[in-house]
């Protein structure tokens, strides 16, 4: 590690005033940015905590059924109180690495990161889920931008993700052992107006919606709706774990297991 100021606020006001000083950067859980500080990849001055501001913590229902999650909730506390509500994205979320990091990694940091073979993208694509943060309410299909790129600006703080929940859903993941990452995962959602597919981990570009499986599951939500369907290996990620022509294929046969186990 090198040295570097830390800041602790217990306020978004002092968060968002700490992280208008030069060379500052928001801390979630630390999940991903401590590895990057270790290996010299990110080397920010100042590092400003977001884990003590509790108004940025929980899990909450609005009157009209939305579900809505502070940025500083940690996976094994989405995964909890969740449940009973949105059971498929606490399913997501009580998956999600190992114990160590579901109990300090955040949804909004996750989100914040946007590394392509996160999770939390594909949930929130596939919900049509709303990122607010101390400025503005961002779209789930305006936020992501590439692979860990996304809508936000600098010293912009995600306080709550709003996710409008589905009559049937599910997520579908294929392990990366090493990591827990998702090689290929799927979260199928179904809404009274039809189905969202999002696919994470397989593209270069990050996470995608998948067009085609979304019209055939809207005229009929069953595994054999998209068991003839193909997706193009061109733009796939094709790494030592799969190639691009194993990722593509592995979208389709997610997909499939994603609809057939959708509750």
């Amino acid at each position: 590690m090198y040295a570097f100021e830390f800041d602790r606020p217990t306020t978004l006001d002092a968060a968002v005033a700490a992280l208008g000083q030069e060379e500052a950067q928001a801390l979630g859980g630390g999940q991903t940015l401590i590895p990057a500080l270790k290996q010299r990849l990110a080397s920010p001055a100042r590092l400003v905590s977001l884990t003590g501001i509790e108004e940025l913590k929980g899990v909450r229902t609005t009157a009209d059924g939305v579900l809505c999650i502070g940025a500083a909730t940690p996976h094994a506390v989405v995964a909890a109180e969740a449940a009973a509500i949105y059971p498929a994205l606490a399913d997501l979320a009580g998956h999600i690495g190992d114990p160590a990091v579901r109990n300090r990694g955040t949804i909004g940091g996750s989100l914040a990161n946007n590394d392509p073979s996160a999770c939390y993208p594909a949930a929130v694509l596939a919900s049509d889920a709303t990122i607010r943060t101390h400025t503005r309410e961002i779209a789930a299909g305006d936020y992501f931008d590439g692979m860990f790129a996304t809508a936000l600006e600098e010293g912009e703080v995600i306080t709550e993700i709003r996710f409008p929940v589905p009559r049937q859903a599910a997520y579908v993941k294929f392990v990366q052992p090493a990591s827990r990452f998702a090689l290929v995962g799927v979260f199928v959602a179904r809404f009274a107006d039809g189905a969202r597919v999002a696919v994470t981990g397989a593209a270069e570009e990050g996470v995608f919606r998948w067009g085609d499986a979304e019209e055939a599951l809207s005229a009929d939500f069953r595994p054999e709706a998209v068991s003839e369907l193909t997706v193009a290996a061109e733009g796939m990620i094709g790494d030592l774990h799969g190639s691009p022509d194993y990722r593509a294929h592995l979208v389709r046969v997610l997909t499939g297991r994603a609809v057939a186990g959708a509750s």
